[in-house]
């Protein structure tokens, strides 16, 4: 992925004590406010979609090492229509999404949006991408499970008259505070409303736990959640069915929002968008996810194997993450995995250079990752003095270490002959590693070790630093 960094200076006026919801991203002075116009041919020009999703158990999360969510295969979809590069962004603060977007450091709010008139205020939404209504979360009685459904119908509250007096927790500027705030004028009697900085996701944990005893969400938000905690009811809903849609900048996104629009009314209409939204929403999957313990919340897991990649990373001076990640494209972390050239273990040794390092398959999986571990540190000593950049060389040794040393120092030759960098990877040698397939180039004199499927390196280079993006996104650094 091309690494285009969008800096915008901007001069922010904000008035003390301005309400963020209803007057959008800070109430700023408009006469010394900078205005950003990103718009669709920017956006081309850099060839890259930023994009700012949330982390939860639907939108955007690990597992098994994979990102995935809902959010995150539409953007996929999007990028991919528009034939673009994507960057995700993470933020689970509102209030910081919507300054994002204002000044310019995301394109595109790939959230679950309420459409409301205060939003519309400082916001443009797209066309609708699916819609909700919201739910009341309360916890069920101690031992439900047991007890008669009408004994446990008969403790819920299902009149929303009976809201008046109770104390309900919600995501500060969240659409949940307005709802809260019109139905407290609808009853015509109070609802103590506790706006708190927490996503609502982690509100409904704590109304699990017993800590809050109530919040609201989105009924699709719930349902998934209802899978990881069973003693919640989401049965008493407190709004009619609302749209939830993206959003761009109230201004100088025109032409952004008409692609986004035309191409989201095409795709919604699709077999592949159906999937997805089944995939995440109605699915059973979800709960069998869920259940495995492999889904990642907030626990900074992703394997079982964490100590032992944070162990070994830090004798190979790595960020574990990363580590991780290449674990994940060698073997999904399945340390039995064997490949069909005889590669085996976590890090998907070939025979030769396990017996290099004293492993087997028999080895227990961290010894097969010390291999693995000092053999990139060989690859790495061989190349320092010649590619003396950290960064740059790393990606060499994720290279060499897929497809083999010779085949990379032949690319790397084949670059100065034809006055690429051989110090440089993107656009430079890797060009030369896709060429190593076609016998112009492998069969050149300058090339000793031969034929070599390139694509599968070049890939291989970029799929484990683009997971490793998702994994700092998401994963704590400890």
């Amino acid at each position: 992925m091309r690494s285009i960094q969008l800096q915008l200076i901007l001069g922010l006026c904000i008035i003390a004590g301005a309400c963020l919801f209803c007057s959008g991203p800070g109430t700023q002075d408009k006469d010394h406010r900078k205005k950003v116009h990103i718009d669709l041919p920017e956006i081309r020009e850099r060839n890259k979609i930023i994009a700012l999703t949330d982390f939860n158990a639907t939108n955007y999360f690990i597992y098994r090492g994979e990102p995935m969510g809902y959010q995150y295969d539409l953007l996929h979809e999007l990028a991919d229509a528009l034939e673009m590069d994507l960057e995700v962004i993470v933020e689970n603060d509102l209030s910081r999404s919507f300054e994002m977007l204002e000044d310019g450091r995301t394109d595109l709010l790939a959230l679950n949006l309420t459409v409301t008139k205060e939003r519309n205020q400082f916001l443009k939404f797209t066309i609708p991408h699916t819609e909700s209504r919201q739910v009341l979360v309360q916890r069920r009685p101690e031992q439900w499970w047991a007890m008669h459904p009408e004994r446990v119908e008969q403790t819920m509250l299902r009149n929303q008259l009976d809201l008046a007096g109770k104390t309900v927790y919600v995501q500060k500027n969240s659409s949940f505070a307005s709802r809260l705030k019109s139905l407290s004028e609808e009853i015509g009697d109070s609802i103590h409303i506790v706006e708190v900085e927490e996503p609502h996701e982690k509100l409904i944990s704590m109304v699990a736990k017993g800590d809050i005893d109530y919040t609201i969400s989105d009924e699709n938000m719930a349902r998934v959640n209802q899978t990881f905690y069973r003693n919640i009811d989401i049965a008493t809903a407190v709004s009619f069915p609302q749209n939830l849609a993206w959003a761009v900048r109230k201004e100088g996104s025109d032409q952004w929002l008409e692609t986004i629009n035309e191409w989201l009314s095409q795709f919604k209409k699709t077999t592949r968008y159906a999937l997805i939204y089944n995939k995440y929403f109605k699915n059973s999957r979800t709960g069998i996810m869920a259940e495995s313990g492999m889904i990642y919340q907030g626990n900074d897991i992703l394997s079982e194997y964490d100590q032992i990649l944070k162990k070994y990373s830090d004798t190979l001076q790595w960020d574990w993450r990363l580590l991780a990640s290449m674990v994940y494209q060698e073997s999904r972390f399945y340390p039995d995995t064997v490949s069909w050239v005889g590669a085996y273990g976590l890090m998907q040794l070939m025979p030769a250079t396990a017996k290099r390092y004293g492993v087997s398959k028999k080895s227990p999986p961290e010894k097969n990752v010390e291999a693995g571990v000092n053999y990139l540190m060989w690859l790495d000593d061989v190349l320092k003095d010649q590619i003396t950049d950290s960064s740059e060389r790393l990606k060499f040794v994720l290279a060499s270490y897929n497809v083999g040393l010779g085949h990379v120092l032949d690319a790397r030759r084949l670059a100065v002959k034809y006055g690429k960098d051989p110090n440089r990877w993107t656009d430079h040698v890797d060009e030369f590693i896709l060429k190593k397939s076609n016998p112009e180039y492998y069969l050149d004199p300058v090339v000793s070790f031969g034929y070599c499927r390139g694509e599968e390196a070049y890939n291989y280079v970029r799929e484990i630093l683009n997971r490793y993006e998702h994994y700092k996104n998401i994963i704590a650094l400890n």
